[in-house]
Order: C-alpha cells, then structure tokens, then sequence
C-alpha cells in the first residue's frame, strides 16, 4: 500500500499525506460480522476521566476479526481486504468451505482468492495459522497467542512480525518486534507472515482536525495549568516545575519509575527485555 500526497490548496494540506488504498477491494464490511461501537470518552461507569485526551471522533463500526482461528483443517478463501477504522492493519474477509464467513488480520502479501488454513496440518505459508511446534525455526510470524485458545494478543499492529528463535521443550523462544525475547508454550498459535500496511507509520496527518476524527483530543502541558489542575501548574511566567522530577497530573513520578511487579508470574518466561536487559 503506497502513500499518497495532496494538492497545497490549504496550508495543512501542504504536508498531509494519506494511504492511497491500492490494496483495499471492498468498501462496505460485511454485515454479519460487524457491530455497534459504544463511545466512553475515557471515562468509567462514575463518569470520571480515567484515560485523558479521548472524545469525540467519527462514529465507527466494530469488525469482529477472529483472533482464535480454531476452525482446523478446513480451507478458507479470501474474498475481499478490507480498511478497518479500529486498527492500524488491514483485515481479510475468508470464507470458509463450510459456508461459514470470517475476519482475519491482512498480512503483507495475502491477495484475494489465495487460500488459506488453521492448525498443524496446514502448510507453513503467509496466512496460516499453525501451532508454533509446527512452524519452521527463523519464520516471521504474527498474530501471537500467549495462552494455547486464548486468541491473538502479541504482534498485530501494521508492519510488524516476531522471528521464532527456537524451540525447546514446551516453550518456544520469539523475538518480538520491541526486540525482547520471550518464552511462548509451544502449543500456542501464529500466523505466517508480516501483518501488511507497513506504511502506515509514514502518513503525516497534516492538521489538528485529523487527529479529532480519531478521537483524540488535545494534550495540554502541565507547567501551563493552575496549581489545583496540575503539579507543574503555578508560580509566575515560565516558571521551573518545582519539584525533585517530573510528576503525572496525580503526583506519581513520571519518568524513569519502575511500574512492573518484581514478583510477577511471566518473569520467567522473559529471556532478555526491550532495553537489551537480562531480567533477574
């Protein structure tokens, strides 16, 4: 999928690119597998603000993408490729020989028509989704479990893939994206393949309005509030923030503060960390 640029008539339209959508086929998702979309603002069931700087944005759909893929040994094809305004990647509508019809994240390279299949019979190719006991050593695979059944949580946003490093007993070792190393039970599922929309990160969004079609409102500093809205807020002119380090809006640290549990479960099953870190 390419980038494309616009016409300057406007200033913000002089830097604003976008996605050109070679890729996409259908323009309507299928109405089985949609939903409705409940807006919450970032608040909780009080009303208060619990994730600041989220409201608004245009209304959307909820696509049900199947993250478990647990229909094996069944051949599916590809319909269409999709745009979905829930996520960075684009989704594949399959249909499965059965009759039964399906979303599946896009990975880069899966064209309509292709087939494809779930489980440890189906043959290590980009869109399969195979336990990694069965995928080969050094594969780019996405769309990770982290508990055999329990769907897809690791490695989804466009562009990305984790490389199979190894597998040993009942854990297999993957290098993800962040660049840490982690044990996975080997029974759990991935597909084959780089999640596709690699571009997507390039596109420059060239004005503020943009960002509110998302839904994302704007971030106000800290050192420009009054005292009770922020701890930064007060004194006269530019003043220093006053404090040993910066602070969140609710007096917390804000940088360089561990928040990862010393004593949590998965510990162990994290070879080396993001910042090139053994964990002890």
């Amino acid at each position: 999928m390419g980038i494309k640029k616009y016409n300057p008539y406007t200033p913000s339209r002089r830097q604003m690119t976008g996605s050109d959508f070679s890729e996409i086929t259908k323009s309507t998702p299928e109405k089985s597998l949609v939903s409705s979309l409940k807006k919450t603002a970032g608040r909780n069931n009080q009303g208060k603000i619990t994730v600041r700087h989220h409201g608004g944005g245009s209304r959307r759909k909820y696509r049900t993408v199947d993250f478990k893929r647990l229909k094996d040994d069944i051949p599916a094809t590809v319909k269409a490729i999709e745009y979905d305004p829930n996520r960075t990647a684009n989704i594949a509508l399959i249909y499965y020989a059965d009759g039964e019809k399906s979303y599946i994240l896009a990975p880069e390279g899966l064209e309509v028509g292709q087939k494809v299949m779930n489980g440890a019979n189906a043959e290590a190719r980009v869109g399969n989704c195979l336990p990694l006991s069965a995928i080969p050593i050094g594969a780019q695979v996405n769309s990770v479990e982290l508990y055999p059944g329990a769907g897809a949580q690791l490695v989804r946003s466009a562009g990305v893939s984790a490389q199979l490093m190894a597998k040993e007993g009942k854990y297999a070792t993957l290098r993800l994206p962040s660049g840490e190393m982690r044990m996975v039970p080997i029974e759990c599922r991935a597909v084959l393949g780089v999640v596709g929309n690699g571009e997507h990160n390039l596109i420059n969004y060239g004005k503020a309005g943009r960002k509110r079609h998302m839904g994302i409102r704007p971030t106000v500093r800290g050192s420009v509030m009054n005292p009770n809205d922020h701890p930064h807020g007060g004194g006269e002119g530019r003043s220093p923030i006053g404090r040993p380090g910066p602070s969140t809006p609710w007096g917390k640290p804000a940088l360089g503060l561990k928040t990862r549990k010393k004593n949590k479960s998965s510990n162990k099953l994290i070879i080396r960390r993001k910042n090139g870190r053994a964990l002890k």
